[in-house]
């Protein structure tokens, strides 16, 4: 199997980047401006889903003889959605939010290439231990949620939050594996015989 003449992850994310390379996917990264916003109309997995393609297809429009990869993640407790925090204050209250509870992580990967589009959705259940606020604000302080959904970063400093995990790490981190590689395979492509070409 061939790759084609090249794969963009339409992301600036380093830790999608890192866990495409992961794969053994070697790829360009090209970061989009897509708006990250929810229709009334719309539930989570379809918001997800759909913002992972524009990102993909907006990418394509910009290079139309590549691959692209696109992937949004959503944090949702009680049916809410927590996106990235705004502020400190917001961030906080995300924070809090999340301690002592079980919350739903969404994370959807589509790839778009010329007259195909291919997508799905990962959904993992994420427990946090109760969390003092002290140890909120002194997370918070670390910089480490500022630009993460769900103000948290699992694969970070906020592991030690964790105690209960159901579905992908990669998931959770931004960029859910099995799915890619599933995706990856519906294109042709085998990331085990990619990366060892």
């Amino acid at each position: 199997m061939t790759s084609p003449l090249s794969i963009v992850l339409a992301s600036g994310s380093p830790r999608r980047h890192e866990l495409l390379l992961q794969l053994g996917i070697t790829h360009k990264v090209l970061p989009v401006d897509v708006e990250e916003v929810c229709q009334s109309s719309e539930s989570a997995d379809e918001c997800v889903q759909r913002l992972a393609l524009e990102k993909a297809r907006t990418a394509f429009l910009l290079k139309p003889r590549a691959l692209v990869i696109g992937s949004d993640t959503m944090v949702i407790i009680n049916g809410k959605i927590l996106g990235k925090p705004r502020d400190r204050a917001d961030g906080l209250q995300m924070l809090e939010c999340l301690s002592g509870r079980e919350h739903e992580v969404l994370t959807a990967v589509a790839l778009v290439g010329a007259g195909r589009e291919l997508s799905g959705v990962q959904r993992s259940k994420v427990r946090f231990r109760q969390l003092s606020y002290a140890e909120i604000e002194a997370y918070w302080e670390t910089g480490e949620p500022h630009d993460k959904a769900g103000s948290y970063a699992i694969q970070g400093r906020a592991a030690q939050f964790i105690e209960s995990l159901e579905g992908s790490f990669s998931g959770v981190m931004g960029l859910p594996l099995y799915e890619t590689a599933q995706l990856l395979r519906e294109f042709g492509i085998n990331p085990l015989e990619v990366s060892n070409a």
